[in-house]
């Protein structure tokens, strides 16, 4: 098999747990800071050495188009100013990486929007990336992956152990065997009861799939609320030879929920020079404040 050289980016979903703001904004273009959320991942994806992204959009989903589109007023606008350093900024996200997009009808469920990207990935193995998963990691973690990949030539999930009260918000895999941070999978439950799930190993949101998932998910029923699942599509693929999960070496951030972008948004400010000090000013602030009591403004 090949290397990868393929990422596939589904991001058509509604981002409803997000409204009003996700209204007429995309979920994936929320900032951390000063970045939008999928450009943390379409970044790990070229220090993986992936040079193609395909990202399948939906409905209301332009700012990402624009966001790694080049912006001749902008550049213009940026030069006509001597402002170098953020003319170097806008340019190094549109000199990125090469990116086509595939717009999905519907949000069918993320098995769905993978499939649709089966005419661009080809017979290849391919990459899939959740924007809503922030992985920070010495090596990137699907550099990790894609070194799994390569000795066990088999499809690879980024693995991470949580606790027994946050099992039922992921798909929790079935250990085979263990072999140090490399699992092979024999089953997995979608967000099983604590008392149900069969490991505290959690499916995370990167990838390695071989090209046979199209044929699964097209033959793949309709799950809850009409959605193709890609979890039924790799139980199925599990039937037909091994997958692995790497127990990747990282730091995870969840930003799919408005609590968990608040948490990421504050850990990546604190480690921002000029932000610091500020941030860490008002956060001391907020202690011991009377409920009801407004606080400083600035």
């Amino acid at each position: 098999m090949s290397s990868i050289r393929k990422a596939v980016f589904p991001a058509a979903g509604l981002g409803t747990r997000f409204l009003p703001a996700t209204k007429a904004q995309p979920k994936e273009m929320l900032p951390v800071v000063d970045k939008p959320i999928i450009q943390y991942g379409v970044e790990e994806a070229v220090a993986s050495g992936i040079d193609q992204i395909i990202v399948v959009t939906g409905r209301d989903k332009r700012a990402i188009v624009d966001h790694f589109d080049i912006s001749f007023e902008l550049e213009h606008y940026l030069k006509d100013r001597g402002k170098t350093r953020e003319l170097q900024l806008v340019r190094k996200i549109s000199d990125m990486v090469d990116i086509t997009y595939i717009h999905q009808k519907e949000p069918l469920g993320l098995g769905h929007a993978v499939l649709m990207a089966k005419d661009l990935v080809g017979n290849e193995p391919f990459a899939v990336f959740l924007a809503d998963d922030i992985i920070r990691s010495r090596v990137p973690c699907m550099r990790q992956m894609m070194e799994v990949f390569q000795q066990r030539q088999a499809p690879v999930l980024a693995l991470y152990r949580v606790g027994k009260d946050q099992v039922s918000r992921y798909g929790i895999v079935k250990v085979k065997s263990t072999d140090g941070r490399v699992h092979e999978v024999e089953d997995m439950v979608e967000k099983p009861s604590a008392a149900e799930a069969p490991s505290d190993l959690a499916i995370l949101g990167r990838y390695i799939l071989t090209p046979n998932i199209f044929g699964l998910l097209e033959n793949t029923r309709e799950g809850v609320g009409g959605e193709i699942q890609l979890t039924d599509g790799l139980r199925a693929l599990a039937q037909q030879g091994p997958i692995v999960g790497l127990e990747f070496e990282g730091t995870y951030f969840d930003v799919g929920t408005p609590a968990g972008l608040l948490k990421t948004s504050i850990a990546f400010a604190l480690e921002r020079p000029g932000l610091r000090e500020e941030l860490s000013g008002y956060l001391a602030s907020l202690d011991g404040r009377s409920e009801g009591k407004p606080g400083p403004s600035q």
